[in-house]
This record gives C-alpha cells, sequence and structure tokens, in this order.
C-alpha cells in the first residue's frame, strides 16, 4: 500500500487475495526477467558465453530481489496445496523454454554436442532451483561464484572427458 498509494480496498478489488497479488506479482518479475535477459544475450557471441551470462543475470537479479526470499518459501511451502499452481507451472515453463533455445542453438552451432535440450533443460533449471535454495545465507560475491562455478560444471564437467566411458552409460532398455 505504501509503496503503491494505493489503498488496501482498491488492491483487493484487483486481487482476491494477497496470494492472487503475489501471483502477479511474480508474473511481472518473471517477464521482466526473460525481457531483460534477451536484451544483454545479443551482447556475447557464443552460445557458451550467453549462459555464462544467464547465470550472471539469475545472480544480479535475484539475489537482492525483494521477491527471492518470498518465492522460496512459497515455492517450500504454499506450492502443493495452491490453488494456482497452473500459473507457477506455466512461469516456470517460460524458464524452460528460454534454457531450451539457448541449449538447442549451442546444439545447431556445433557449440555443444547434440542431444535432448528438453532434458538438459529441466537439470540446468534444478540446478540452478537448489543453488538459489542453497546460497541465500552466502554473501553476494560468493554466491555469483557457486553460480559460475556450477555452469562451468554444467558445460564442462568435472571430468574432462568428453563422453563418459563405457562402463558408465546407462544400459539400453
Amino acid at each position: 500500500m505504501t509503496a503503491t498509494q494505493i489503498s488496501k480496498g482498491n488492491i483487493y478489488y484487483h486481487f482476491k487475495n494477497k496470494e492472487g497479488l503475489f501471483l502477479y506479482l511474480l508474473e511481472e518479475w518473471t517477464r521482466d526477467w526473460a525481457e531483460q535477459f534477451q536484451a544483454k544475450k545479443a551482447r556475447f557471441h557464443t552460445v557458451k558465453e550467453q549462459m555464462i551470462a544467464l547465470v550472471e543475470h539469475f545472480v544480479m537479479d535475484g539475489f537482492h530481489h525483494p521477491l527471492t526470499k518470498a518465492s522460496n518459501e512459497f515455492y517450500a511451502t504454499e506450492l502443493i496445496t495452491s490453488p494456482n499452481q497452473d500459473k507457477i507451472e506455466e512461469m516456470m515453463q517460460m524458464y524452460l523454454r528460454n534454457y531450451e533455445e539457448l541449449l538447442e542453438e549451442g546444439m545447431q552451432k556445433g557449440e555443444f554436442k547434440p542431444d535432448d535440450a528438453r532434458l538438459l533443460s529441466m537439470i540446468l533449471e534444478g540446478m540452478l532451483a537448489g543453488i538459489e535454495f542453497s546460497s541465500n545465507k552466502l554473501a553476494f560475491q560468493e554466491a555469483r561464484e557457486l553460480y559460475l562455478k556450477a555452469m562451468n560444471v554444467f558445460l564442462y564437467g568435472i571430468t574432462g572427458l568428453t563422453e563418459p566411458p563405457a562402463a558408465d552409460k546407462p544400459a539400453a532398455n
């Protein structure tokens, strides 16, 4: 109410409850995040550089954003019981689509080996979301280094191998 100079009654006229207002703010933040990243993306020549820029954007936009802590608490406690699960899933799909498009572009340009971009985008989202939950007590610079290290592990692995050894490959059904 203070930030918008709008009365409580007027806010509730537009939103059924606090969760409705919260979801609206998350949707706006998600949309802004995607637009800002798309604008930044053009500054980088390779998809690998764009992937590093993605985590930089993730940290810079989210680390001090007022909705980060609230959304983490919401996802951890309210998501399963929320009547707005479809709306939340739609927002998550936007992130996954962005990641998948980036990965597909990298595969088409030969920067990444051919693979299932959809599955890789889910792995990337899981990694970033997990880091977001586990880095909330870190200082900004530590969190930034963690995200960058994670992206480097995602892009290059930790073994230095380009393919898993035959013994480590999953068996075909």
